[in-house]
């Protein structure tokens, strides 16, 4: 038990920081899922303080796709404390489970299916200012109703920032590391966009892009190798697929997309396009055990990955991942840790070993100053020094044109600005007047001029719309008292944008959305006195369902005709979906004329009408002919009632 509230029960996985158990919240007699972190990090109180921080963040995320986190809590026992997490118990696997039960690759339409509710999840994180920093396999779970979670959000950031990793060691998993995590340990929205990626890519193909002998040489090819597309592994994708694979693994951040929604509306943008549907995403039959996080197996982290090859054979299912804390290179000469606990410090040298390394490490020194020397010579006497020309104000062309003058090269990025006129250079860098070597690279900025709102077709989802113009600089706005009625435009999709697409704003200013309430509502027709068919035929002419609301006596309306309607005639009604509309009909009976027949022949007609025949005579005779009535002829009456006949 731990804090005398939750029931530790069977062992669900291990991982590099804490291991998973499925339990029981006693109190609410609710299953669940803990996490109890390793005694590392337990006993370190920078850890446990950041622990309840990231916990506390976490449990305040509400979304079907992360998997929801109960509780927090340290158990101080005789045994030690126990830090832990309480989290929402998912029955099923995680994905690596689905990709090496699917033998090691996923058809196109369930990675898609897989990967938008991942960034679905990772979008509400990141509105809430959370980074997972861990996106992979084995941190997506799969529920055996098909569901698609994301966990662990935060754990990764308690770590890296508590006193059990210096500055110089990064926690992740080495094959969805991102450059920057690599290089800085800095981490924000597009580093998750940047695993996403990387988790498509396997998804698609089988295995991450990079594999190599150590973690060292592949956290070196996430920095220095662009990841390649995945149809060079699996040829028949369509190219939309590598698009999408090959921007979200930009080595630059600022080249993917800048959040995991923007990731996610070009992803839905793509299977729209292709035409691809969602499809259920299946736990694997051969799932016996319930997924939770990570889910992977308590053998030790594989110590060797196979070396790619120029033709490989379709691969072995990949080994689970564990996160890991490896040493972030000063001057890409460290050394990454291969487990996911501190690094041990090496064997020491034996005397002679101890002597060979020291003249080896100043062989090293000699050369490495003799280099310096002969290369500042070389610098001082034969290199170029020339001053960056004034280029800020002028137009590109011009720039390039004095920069070339000057024997340096212009590389332009372009960014909008309020005042600046489109095609002008905002600022260099190096900065107008300073000496730099001949053949350098000066950056300029090139104004875009005020930003414009974009072309947004009618009908566009809102979340894409929001996108566009996010991704224009410009604020977007859904006020819902604007919203309009349409009768093409599906609700919930936009109709327009105010102002309109190409007027240009200043940076950050509002556009407003208006979103379409699906068509407008339509009055219900008057068919009161209407006969049944006639009434039906109307009103599903209308777009609406008539059905029969039930019958009773009407003194004004003739049998089987509409008395009322509910909803009654005029009520004006959406046509979302087929309304239905109750018609009640009258049960009234038209009184005959039995004037001039016989008696026989009244009670014959009466009865037919479900009608009771009440004969009065003086005198009783055969062959007697009615002469009056009451109710009259025409007269109506309900069902069963009695008709008074006066005979001769």
């Amino acid at each position: 038990m731990l804090e005398r509230r939750y029931r530790v029960d069977a062992l669900l996985a291990r991982g590099g920081m804490s291991t998973v158990y499925r339990g029981l919240d006693t109190r609410l007699d609710r299953p669940v899922a803990i996490k109890v972190m390793d005694e590392q990090y337990s006993g370190d109180r920078s850890f446990v303080q950041r622990f309840e921080r990231e916990a506390r963040a976490a449990a305040k995320l509400h979304h079907p796709d992360i998997v929801a986190v109960y509780d927090q809590g340290v158990d101080h026992g005789s045994d030690g404390d126990h830090v832990f997490l309480v989290m929402q118990l998912v029955e099923g696997c995680t994905l690596r489970d689905l990709i090496v039960d699917r033998g090691g690759q996923l058809p196109l339409p369930m990675a898609l299916s897989v990967i938008e509710p991942v960034l679905s999840a990772l979008d509400a994180a990141h509105r809430a200012e959370m980074v997972h920093r861990d996106v992979k396999p084995e941190n997506v779970l799969i529920g055996s109703d098909g569901s698609v979670k994301v966990a662990d959000f935060g754990l990764v950031r308690a770590a890296a920032e508590a006193g059990t990793t210096s500055g110089s060691v990064i926690l992740g998993t080495v094959a969805y590391l991102s450059p920057e995590q690599v290089t800085t340990g800095a981490a924000d929205a597009r580093t998750d966009v940047y695993a996403a990626g990387i988790v498509l890519y396997e998804m698609l193909t089988g295995r991450p892009p990079y594999v190599g002998d150590t973690a060292l040489s592949v956290a070196y090819r996430h920095v220095n190798d662009d990841v390649p597309p995945p149809s060079e592994l699996v040829p028949d994708l369509p190219p939309a697929i590598d698009e999408l694979v090959v921007r979200a693994t930009r080595r630059d951040p600022a080249q993917r997309p800048q959040s995991a929604e923007a990731f996610l509306t070009e992803v839905r943008k793509a299977r729209e396009e292709l035409g691809i549907s969602l499809v259920p995403v299946p736990a694997p039959e051969s799932a016996e055990r319930t997924a939770q996080i990570p889910a992977i197996t308590d053998d030790p982290p594989t110590a060797q990955i196979p070396a790619v090859q120029d033709a490989p054979p379709p691969p072995p299912p990949a080994a689970p991942q564990r996160t890991r804390a490896m040493l972030r290179p000063a001057t890409g000469d460290e050394d990454y840790a291969q487990d996911a606990g501190p690094v041990p410090p090496p064997p020491p040298a034996r005397p002679r070993q101890r002597g060979r390394r020291t003249v080896a490490i100043w062989t090293a020194v000699v050369l490495a100053l003799a280099a310096l020397v002969g290369g500042g010579a070389f610098w001082l006497g034969s290199g170029t020094f020339v001053e960056v020309p004034k280029v800020v104000g002028q137009t590109e062309a011009a720039a390039q044109q004095a920069l070339t003058a000057a024997d340096l090269v212009g590389n332009v990025t372009r960014e909008h600005d309020n005042v600046v006129p489109e095609g002008t250079v905002i600022s260099s860098n190096p900065e107008e007047g300073t000496q730099v070597r001949s053949g350098s690279t000066v950056e300029l900025v090139v104004s875009l001029g005020k930003p414009e709102v974009p072309e947004i077709a009618e009908g566009t989802p809102l979340a894409e719309a929001e996108s566009l113009i996010r991704n224009a600089k410009l604020v977007p706005k859904h006020d819902e008292s604007a919203d309009q009625y349409h009768t093409t435009v599906p609700e919930g999709r936009v109709i327009s944008v105010d102002p309109a697409p190409g007027t240009p704003l200043n940076i950050s200013s509002e556009v407003t959305i208006i979103v379409s309430k699906g068509p407008p509502p339509v009055p219900v027709p008057d068919v009161r006195g209407m006969s049944r068919d006639e009434a039906f035929a109307t009103l599903a002419a209308a777009g609406f369902e008539p059905y029969e609301l039930g019958r009773e006596f009407s003194a004004d309306v003739e049998a089987d005709h509409v008395i009322s309607t509910d909803p009654e005639p005029g009520t004006e009604v959406r046509l979302a979906g087929k309304p239905r509309v109750g018609v009640l009909l009258s049960n009234a009976v038209t009184v005959p004329n039995l004037s001039g027949v016989t008696v026989e022949q009244a009670q014959q007609q009466a009865a037919a009408l479900g009608l009771r025949l009440n004969v009065n005579a003086i005198f009783h005779r055969q062959n007697m002919v009615v002469f009056g009535q009451y109710p009259l002829p025409g007269s109506k009456v309900r069902p069963g009632s009695e008709i008074h006949a006066t005979a001769f």
